[in-house]
């Protein structure tokens, strides 16, 4: 305690960690805090089982990186913090400029729409593909951009998907619900076939580290191969209709894995852009 009676950071830490334990129904308490305060969740977690406590040494803290911007690290005492609303309405503006750029803009309300998804996209993208235990650099302009590993490449890959479903859709193909046994998919197909069924495991993976990076990387890495497979094979055009209708389904697919895992990341995707 302070000389006039009141608690320190370290005693108020050590009463709310005992009230939460004994409020909740929880056996694991962990505190995303900055990498700063690395030395004082050592400490507390040491007091805490001196004190008896059995889940003192099970405290985690996810010692979480400090972000800063190209400008330098934030420093409210300087004037240099950024306000989250500000940056928020900076990225959906960028997405609208950017997309007006390379003539994707659209007007009205739905555009809005997707400038918003597409902004607060890139934004949570650039954060969480890095390890979240890293420092590292926010640098709007390039967390927007549409190539590379940005949210917005990640989003355009999923609406070129659903555009190919909707032609479909408009085209009567029907789809099976197996595909036949005749087909022999090729290098890239089995490889995306792979990726596929490997997403469970990169889930239960970033759910065991704490890392949505794993996830994000995933799903760069997933778009990245299904992109080249487009450019590579023909899909609505194929002559060969069996191989087509493979073709449109493992792309519904590579589009369902996409929403999910960006879904899990808080990510929205856009049925266009």
């Amino acid at each position: 305690l302070r000389a006039d009676g009141t608690s320190v950071y370290m005693t108020q830490d050590i009463g709310t960690a005992k009230l939460r334990f004994a409020d909740y129904p929880i056996d694991k308490m962990i505190y995303v805090v900055g990498n700063e305060q690395n030395y004082h969740f050592q400490v507390l977690s040491i007091l805490l089982d001196k004190l008896g406590f059995e889940w003192g040494k099970g405290l985690v803290h996810f010692s979480y990186g400090m972000v800063g911007l190209p400008e330098g690290k934030m420093k409210s005492r300087e004037g240099t913090v950024v306000d989250a609303d500000d940056l928020i309405d900076e990225m959906i503006r960028t997405a609208k400029e950017t997309s007006a750029e390379l003539g994707k803009a659209e007007e009205g309300a739905e555009a809005d729409n997707t400038a918003r998804i597409v902004g607060l996209g890139a934004l949570k993208y650039f954060i969480l593909k890095v390890d979240a235990r890293k420092n590292m650099t926010f640098n709007p302009k390039e967390s927007i951009d549409f190539n590379g590993n940005t949210g917005p490449f990640i989003q355009y890959t999923y609406a070129r998907i659903q555009s190919i479903m909707r032609k479909v859709a408009e085209a009567g193909i029907e789809l099976p619900e197996a595909i036949s046994a005749e087909i022999a998919p090729n290098e890239k197909e089995q490889g995306l076939i792979q990726m596929l069924a490997d997403f469970a495991a990169v889930v239960k993976q970033a759910g065991e580290d704490y890392s949505p990076s794993v996830i994000a990387n995933y799903m760069y890495d997933l778009t990245k191969e299904y992109n080249q497979f487009y450019h590579d094979f023909s899909i609505l055009h194929e002559e060969n209709e069996v191989i087509k209708i493979f073709r449109i389904v493992l792309s519904a697919n590579i589009a369902k894995v996409i929403r999910s895992g960006m879904g899990l990341l808080g990510i929205e995707v856009p049925e266009r852009m």
